[in-house]
């Protein structure tokens, strides 16, 4: 091992550590390399990926066409008529 890694160790199921070591074979490598090759293009997806952006609500989502009209509710209900 390289001064710059560090160990870890996790529990994966026998079912999972069988299927790795047999798609290490057919791709011809370890099941190191396999499970590092893997988890570097996990983090690189997750950092290239865009952030979402948050709906602003403060301006409209749709412009306006025309002038504005301000019109308070109270206006509004005095033009129409309710039963």
């Amino acid at each position: 091992m390289k001064a710059a890694t560090v160990r870890t160790s996790i529990d994966i199921p026998r079912d999972l550590h069988r299927r790795i070591h047999e798609a290490a074979a057919r791709k011809g490598c370890s099941a190191r390399k396999l499970i590092l090759t893997s988890i570097e293009r996990v983090v690189e997806e997750a950092t290239t990926a865009q952030p979402r952006r948050r709906l602003r609500l403060e301006r409209g989502l749709i412009r306006p066409a025309g002038r504005r009209i301000d019109l308070t509710n109270d206006q509004i209900y005095d033009f129409i008529e309710f039963p």
